[in-house]
């Protein structure tokens, strides 16, 4: 039996390497490229041929799904779609583009064998076959979802050896700097044992914490002014001691004009 020949695409390059580990551990898939955004996934895709396309769907340029459709618009086939994401509520969206599976990070290794083996079964049926077991799909991803649709209330910080409970509602931001998760509150700040964004947001309420950047997840509350930037662009000043200044990317400079009315 051929190894499925696998594309891994996540603008995190540690999520991008955890998966590509956990692939290359099941021994039944060949990872021949790697792709950081959804401009660049479209381009590796038109030049490796890949079997299998596994997609974070965040992503500056062009999300997972956009990369999806822009896929299923070609005249040639179609690779298999595996989406790989934190964010729960995307699921049925998944399956609108016809995708094989949907898994959730953290990715657990049970579930990422599983979906091979769907993948290969789907790939071998074909279309139509594909299309046929799409309704049982739907039903177990509902599932999967409601068994994993946890929020947290504390978020553990470390600060030199020990561990801090902060309620979330005190964290004021979160960012990736030299490979490790900081989070910052009004008193404290240190490293979260999350390996990355993606995966402690999943855990916050989503109305309070936004991705207002690649590399910055912000408490909306905790915002203590918006300073203009160039382009139309903002930096969020924040309300730790230091006043941070964070980035907005251009994607949610828009979510946030219509938020406080800018």
């Amino acid at each position: 039996m051929s190894p499925l020949r696998v594309i891994v695409v996540d603008d995190e390059q540690l999520a991008r390497e955890e998966l590509c580990y956990q692939l290359e551990q099941l021994g039944e898939v060949e990872v021949i490229a790697q792709a950081g955004n959804g401009i660049e996934a479209l381009t590796v895709v038109e030049r490796h041929g890949p079997d299998l396309v596994f997609l974070d769907i965040q992503m500056p340029g062009l999300t997972g799904f956009e990369v999806a459709r822009r896929l299923l618009a070609r005249e040639e086939d179609s690779p298999g779609l595996i989406f790989v994401t934190a964010y729960d509520q995307h699921a049925i969206e998944a399956f609108e583009v016809n995708a094989v599976d949907y898994l959730l990070k953290p990715v657990e290794a049970s579930r990422l064998d599983q979906a091979i083996q769907r993948a290969r079964r789907r790939l071998s049926a074909g279309p139509a076959g594909g299309q046929a077991d799409l309704k049982d799909q739907l039903d177990r991803i509902a599932k999967l979802v409601s068994s994993r649709n946890v929020r947290r209330d504390q978020v553990a910080v470390k600060t030199g050896e020990r561990f801090l409970l902060v309620q979330a509602d005190e964290v004021i931001y979160a960012s990736v700097a030299d490979e490790s998760i900081n989070i910052v509150t009004g008193q404290i700040s240190g490293t979260s044992n999350y390996r990355t964004l993606d995966d402690l947001q999943a855990r916050l309420d989503p109305d309070v914490f936004w991705r207002v950047h690649r590399s910055h997840l912000v408490n909306i509350n905790k915002i203590k002014e918006i300073v203009p930037w160039f382009s139309r662009n903002y930096i969020l000043r924040m309300k730790d001691a230091k006043a941070t200044e964070i980035p907005v990317s251009r994607s949610q400079t828009k979510r946030l004009r219509e938020y406080l009315k800018l």
